[in-house]
């Protein structure tokens, strides 16, 4: 695989994570309440986290030849 290729796998890896997170914070706020809200919106932040540190790999390597 190209290196080109590779980084528009890992850049749409990053926006299915934010995808997970949004949706998880959406349940998080209007269906749950106690432990699970506190578990699944930490599991969502924790996927923001890792999408944002992907999307900076993927802007930050610069262009491919």
């Amino acid at each position: 695989m190209s290196p080109g290729l590779i980084k528009m796998w890992v850049a749409l890896a990053a926006l299915g994570l934010m995808f997970i997170a949004v949706m998880a914070i959406m349940l998080s706020r209007s269906k749950l309440k106690g432990f699970f809200r506190v578990i699944v919106s930490t599991f969502a932040y924790l996927c923001m986290f890792v999408s944002g540190v992907l999307m900076l790999l993927v802007v930050f390597t610069g262009p491919t030849n």
